[in-house]
């Protein structure tokens, strides 16, 4: 069984990972808060490389991040539940939207990032690894 599942609100696509997450953040950004359509996006960074995709053919925006590379923001194109972000910065990377996993319970995230940009009422731990917006690299 794959450690991670999901897949879209229709069910025309379906992913598994067997990877350990790289990690697991919740993204506070202007763009994250607009693809959601919440406060936050919970991402589970896995290696591209283990995840694998099936059914109906992803959409995607091309999006431009603070780094001046190119996001891709990938939805379901039949009901618009976005799955997945790969970020040209973080080569190999897929990050999955946690709302769109089938078992949602083992995620803890304890990274916050573009903190700058969290709503007011939004409530981050004391003790989470916060930053206000990118962690800087390596």
């Amino acid at each position: 069984m794959a450690k991670i599942q999901g897949g879209c609100l229709c069910g025309a696509v379906r992913y598994t990972s067997d990877a350990e997450p790289a990690l697991t953040a919740i993204c506070h950004c202007d763009h994250c808060q607009k693809t959601s359509g919440s406060a936050f996006s919970v991402n589970v960074g896995v290696p591209v490389a283990g995840l694998r995709v099936s059914g109906a053919a992803l959409a995607t925006f091309e999006d431009l991040g603070e780094s001046g590379q190119p996001v891709h923001r990938r939805f379901c194109g039949k009901c618009g539940s976005s799955l997945f972000t790969d970020a040209d910065a973080f080569a190999g990377i897929s990050f999955i939207k946690g709302g769109s996993l089938d078992d949602r319970s083992w995620l803890q995230p304890r990274l916050h990032i573009w903190c700058g940009s969290a709503q007011p009422w939004v409530s981050i731990a004391a003790d989470a690894t916060k930053f206000p917006k990118n962690p800087p690299a390596g």
